[in-house]
């Protein structure tokens, strides 16, 4: 059933669908996820995910969000650690949706509030070629509240795309139809 946070939306489109007019998305935590973002609105279950941390039952191919504090980010852009991250932002290319969310805020970066030698500015640099160079929007969340809401926002409004692209297409099919 859909949570009360999502009551208040129409969805006209999942009408015409029967069953899936009372349900809701379900958020899928990928296992290996160390400290999970905790979901107030959607369900959530966990199971392994080909790529990224978050995805949607039923759209793990299409759907991912990568997950990065700020600590695990300024980690993730130098040696071997860099090499391994841009492996995993490679294969999320194919994807029709994907983020790569940081827990954290530039600033924080800009501050340097992390243990490591690396320069801010060459965490930012490195983080904006990779936005270029991977297609992936790159978004900043001040908080994991912050973040599971923007996961739950982004997993709604795609799954209600996708029902209204369904429903288009059943209806120019059923337009379509030769007479008997």
């Amino acid at each position: 059933m859909i949570n009360s946070a999502y009551k208040g939306f129409s969805l006209p489109a999942l009408r015409s669908l029967g069953d899936l007019a009372d349900q809701a998305p379900v958020v899928i935590i990928d296992s290996r996820e160390q400290a999970p973002l905790q979901f107030t609105h959607l369900s959530a279950r966990v199971a392994t995910l080909p790529s990224g941390d978050y995805s949607v039952a039923g759209l793990e191919e299409l759907f991912a969000v990568e997950r990065k504090s700020i600590p695990d980010l300024v980690s993730c852009c130098t040696g071997q650690n860099r090499e391994r991250f841009e492996r995993e932002l490679h294969r999320l290319r194919g994807f029709r949706f994907k983020r790569l969310l940081v827990v954290g805020s530039e600033a924080e970066i800009l501050q340097a509030r992390y243990h490591s030698d690396i320069a801010p500015k060459a965490v930012l640099a490195t983080l904006w070629a990779f936005e270029i160079r991977y297609d992936l929007p790159v978004v900043f969340s001040p908080t994991p509240q912050s973040a599971a809401i923007q996961v739950e926002r982004w997993i709604f409004y795609f799954t209600r795309e996708i029902v209204l692209y369904a429903n288009n297409l059943c209806r120019s099919s059923k337009n379509n139809l030769p007479e008997n």
